[in-house]
């Protein structure tokens, strides 16, 4: 038997205001693309807030930190739920994965969090590696990644040098060739951090009845 796939909707057909703690058009188009098919109502907007982590956030504590503070911000500002994107650089280091400069090379991650003021979900994104000598001098420098890319992108491309990449197909959209934006890199982490919100019987969590499972 073939689930319903509305089921999983349940979990969100209360919500009414979701706010995006960003004014990046990206990050708030990759939230209303989400939740179209389980919020429909739902009327999405941004916010400019403080993430509360370095400009380059390094490592996966920082990253999930960045996204919290910009969820509940956002929610803060009045909103059913608070959602928050921070990307960051996390260091790969299985053996074999070494480069020659010393510094273990790292992954651009994004990590969303949705939170509703009562519970928050995390989600992630799918990594990639920028060219090593952008990523070694973003963390020895804790130098805003997107800024190094640009300017090395327009020296080795002759492309660029008016909007910053972060503000339309995304660094990632550019090295997949526009395959992979990064409007759909970010929808791909808010999924993931919505799981919880979906199926909230399975979490032990009220549905959008007021009932929780037993």
């Amino acid at each position: 038997m073939t689930e319903d796939p509305r089921a999983a909707r349940r979990g969100l057909g209360w919500v009414r205001a979701v706010r995006v703690g960003s004014a990046n058009r990206p990050k708030i188009a990759a939230v209303r693309a989400t939740l179209r098919p389980y919020a429909p109502e739902a009327r999405v907007t941004g916010l400019a807030v403080a993430s509360g982590v370095s400009e380059q956030p390094i490592g996966f504590a920082e990253i999930a930190r960045g996204a919290a503070n910009r969820a509940h911000a956002a929610l803060a500002a009045g909103a059913d739920l608070g959602i928050g994107i921070e990307d960051g650089l996390v260091a790969v280091t299985s053996p074999g994965s070494g480069h020659p400069s010393g510094m273990p090379p790292h992954l651009n991650l994004g990590c969303a969090v949705v939170t509703d003021g009562t519970r928050s979900g995390y989600g992630l994104s799918s990594g990639f590696a920028y060219p090593p000598g952008v990523s070694e001098r973003a963390v020895s420098e804790q130098a805003p990644i997107g800024d190094l890319f640009d300017r090395l992108w327009q020296e080795r491309r002759g492309e660029g040098g008016g909007v910053p990449s972060g503000r339309g197909v995304g660094n990632v959209g550019k090295l997949t060739g526009g395959v992979l934006t990064r409007q759909e890199y970010g929808r791909h982490a808010v999924v993931c951090a919505l799981v919880r919100f979906l199926h909230p019987d399975l979490y032990g969590e009220p549905d959008d009845t007021g009932e929780a499972a037993a």
